[in-house]
């Protein structure tokens, strides 16, 4: 009873898919889809008037020996098959473009989905689950409404076309040939049901290979360094043999269709010479009215068996839709409520009220947070590791909402003000700089994308990258490769900052922004740091206390609270947990300082 409910509930489901995919992405375009059926019709009706033609060519040719009649069939029969083949050219174009409009569309909606996805969900999937998203499942739902729909529509019409000649031509045969066909349509039904089910393994499997690929190819220095080559082939051909196992299981239950129809079509194709090759010697039927007919029946079932590969393609097509839609309709957590302002230029006065903040259940981040930062003024948040330091920078920025409390900026709440103009107001300087594998002037204009080559220029300047910028070989329009893997961690880093100096956004968010370079490095970053925070809001997150000890403000956390606040030398002065902090990190004896009575405030 289960299996009967679950069968029925699929059934259901693909309906709706069905019916979604036709109203939303075909009917926009229904007078293209209505040539397209016109000239389904007519490749159908071709093919039926080519089985029926068969009785005047044998009867009224060869058995009468009519003259007058050679040149008009001759004649009939070359014009139906230039109209089938006009007519199939035109299908395919058309469909083709359809499919393609349609696809591009969903590609598009996708896309935008994902981009507008908040970070929580984003950090569940992966970045090779996504691209299989955007390929894979769309490939499929292509191929479901260019080659899908269309031999759906030819055949299906063309069957009908070629049952209404057999019944025209000799019912009481008909009855004979007919049999089959009901015979054909369960497992024709049963295989595209198995087809689903594999097809939705199958991808599962190829985006968990593109997400292992994509991971192997982005960490290749790391697999190189720990000699880590054969372990990666050898999980990768672990994971290439699953999916070549899953994609031969599917061959196998869609290829199934094809001994049963061949069957099928034997036994009546035998029944029909059998019971009408007796009435044609006995005179009861003429031998082109049996010809036309085993001309129909061998017609008809070729697109009653491409039928059966038909349904597979569009089991596929429905399970690329199913997970398409799923992200289509997946509302982001984070977005703009009805109603939110947009901000112009804040002042950068920043609040925290009472902010209490988890990843889950049993992952508090935040516990009752509550401090403000003045217009102008450079704070810094340290802190052991997972004290909650970057889950505060995160909320700015509104990656995350606070699960209690609020976030203000100049007064307003995040959740009342548009997330664009929250995000004009600010710039982002991480140590995981993020380049695209473009020109390094592209790569800068980001932040702007009409800035002019001077405000280029005056951005680098200023994040003291020009220099090393002018002495490449193609300058501004060298290509920095994915990542910027042909820059320097430095150069990186000043390029990451000249972007945000572009940017020339009142609020700046510094995160970790010099942890990853090497002295010299850090000391040129530094440098241009110290020019992109005048007049700005900062917030700095760090980890070497060294880099944040001309600071307004330092906001200890602790715990997911925050424990201790104000400048350097007052902080060490109380000696608590920064104190401890900044010895560890100054001490020649790291370990002995580990060793001090935890008498520490917030410990």
């Amino acid at each position: 009873m289960s299996a009967i409910f679950e069968i029925t509930r699929e059934d259901s489901r693909a309906r709706r898919l069905i019916r979604r995919v036709f109203w939303k992405y075909i009917w926009p375009m229904r007078w293209k889809f209505l040539i397209a059926l016109v000239c389904m019709g007519a490749v159908s009706g071709t093919t039926g008037l080519s089985a029926w033609l068969m009785q005047p060519a044998i009867d009224g040719i060869f058995a009468q020996q009519r003259r007058d009649l050679v040149l008009p069939i001759a004649m009939a029969i070359c014009g139906v098959f230039v109209v089938k083949g006009l007519a199939t050219f035109f299908v395919g174009i058309i469909m083709n473009d359809i499919a393609r409009r349609s696809v591009a569309r969903i590609q598009g909606e996708l896309f935008r989905k994902l981009m507008d996805a908040d970070l929580a969900r984003l950090h569940k999937s992966t970045s090779g689950a996504m691209i299989a998203h955007l390929t894979n499942d769309v490939g499929l739902m292509q191929g479901m409404v260019s080659s899908g729909v269309t031999a759906l529509g030819k055949d299906a019409t063309s069957l009908v076309f070629l049952v209404g000649v057999m019944l025209i031509l000799d019912p009481e045969l008909f009855l004979i040939a007919g049999l089959a066909f009901p015979l054909a349509v369960l497992p024709i039904i049963l295989i595209g049901r198995f087809t689903r089910r594999y097809t939705r393994r199958q991808q599962n499997a190829i985006a968990g290979l593109m997400s292992r690929l994509t991971q192997v190819f982005q960490s290749v220095r790391h697999v190189k360094a720990y000699n880590a080559e054969e372990r990666e082939t050898a999980r990768a051909y672990d994971m290439i043999w699953n999916l070549a196992r899953i994609s031969q299981k599917q061959a196998r239950v869609s290829a199934s269709a094809h001994p049963l129809m061949e069957t099928l079509a034997g036994l009546a194709i035998a029944g029909v010479i059998a019971y009408g090759g007796y009435q044609v010697i006995d005179g009861v039927r003429t031998p082109g009215t049996f010809m036309a007919y085993i001309t129909a029946v061998i017609l008809a079932y070729e697109p009653l068996k491409r039928l059966a590969g038909i349904n597979v393609m569009l089991q596929n097509g429905l399970m690329g839709a199913e997970r398409v839609f799923a992200t289509l309709d997946n509302e982001p957590a984070i977005n703009d409520k009805p109603g939110a302002i947009a901000l112009g230029r804040v002042e950068g006065r920043i609040r925290f009220q009472n902010v209490h903040f988890a990843y889950g259940p049993d992952i508090p981040a935040l516990r009752g947070v509550d401090f403000e930062v003045r217009p102008g003024e450079r704070i810094a948040f340290v802190g052991p590791s997972g004290a909650g330091k970057s889950t505060a920078l995160n909320l700015i920025p509104r990656f995350y909402d606070p699960d209690l409390g609020a976030v203000l900026i100049d007064g307003h709440d995040l959740r009342d003000v548009t997330m664009h103009s929250l995000r004009d107001n600010l710039a982002l300087v991480s140590q995981e700089v993020v380049l695209f594998d473009d020109t390094i002037r592209e790569n800068i204009r980001y932040a702007r994308p009409n800035a002019s080559e001077e405000d280029v220029l005056k951005a680098a300047k200023a994040a003291a990258a020009h220099d090393f910028i002018a002495d490449m070989p193609e300058g501004y329009d060298t290509r920095v490769g994915e990542q910027g893997v042909r820059l320097s961690g430095g150069q990186r880093q000043r390029i990451s900052i000249a972007r945000a100096m572009l940017k020339d956004a009142p609020v700046l968010l510094l995160d970790e922004a010099t942890s990853a370079l090497d002295t010299q490095s850090e000391r040129l970053v530094q440098e241009a740091l110290r020019t992109l925070m005048k007049g700005r809001t900062t917030v700095v997150i760090a980890h070497r206390l060294s880099t944040v000890v001309d600071c307004d403000r330092i906001f200890v956390f602790n715990e997911g609270r925050i424990v201790e606040t104000g400048a350097h030398g007052a902080l060490i002065a109380e000696n608590n947990l920064y104190a401890r902090l900044w010895r560890m990190q100054t001490s020649d004896d790291p370990e002995a300082v580990l060793d001090e009575p935890r008498a520490v405030a917030g410990e």
